[in-house]
């Protein structure tokens, strides 16, 4: 879930903010602001226009929070944050090296600190907050289902080569 870019937002009158500065951080991200653009439930949308602080329990400091999309649809407001699923769940331990463990950890506790304080933060507008991993955007028919793997292993092919004369 790598790529980043500017989005060029195709209906301007949607977009609740600047929509000359539309930056999607992921391939995903970019097919939900498309989806967005599209979708005629949707009144206006933004994307990290909104600034929520959160606790980190980590460093024991407030940090500010932009999550990935505001989204007012025709009967309701939603705060959205586009993340994979293996960061929603408590890392597991096996086959892991130390830093590794430590890394998802650390990232699995800001989440929630995050998702902790945009909960708080929408309950008092009377807005959802939800997070959409790659199952959500599939079942949501964002995204495609992801190809199915060959069973078996496969041959590398021979490299190329003419024939001499």
């Amino acid at each position: 879930m790598a790529y980043k870019g500017q989005y060029i937002v195709e209906n301007t009158k949607k977009y609740a903010g600047d929509p000359s500065n539309v930056i999607y951080r992921s391939l995903w991200e970019r097919d939900v602001f498309k989806w967005l653009d599209r979708n005629p439930n949707v009144k206006k949308w933004s994307s990290e226009e909104i600034v929520i602080p959160y606790w980190y329990d980590v460093d024991k400091r407030y940090h500010r929070y932009y999550p990935d999309l505001k989204i007012v649809f025709k009967d309701r407001t939603v705060i959205v944050e586009i993340k994979p699923a293996k960061e929603t769940v408590v890392p597991k331990k096996t086959g892991k090296t130390k830093k590794q463990y430590v890394t998802e950890s650390m990232t699995y506790i800001k989440n929630m600190n995050k998702w902790e304080a945009a909960t708080s933060y929408c309950k008092s507008r009377k807005w959802e907050f939800q997070i959409w991993t790659e199952d959500t955007l599939t079942s949501m028919g964002i995204m495609q289902k992801p190809l199915k793997k060959i069973p078996g292993k496969l041959k590398p092919l021979a490299p190329y080569r003419k024939r001499k004369k």
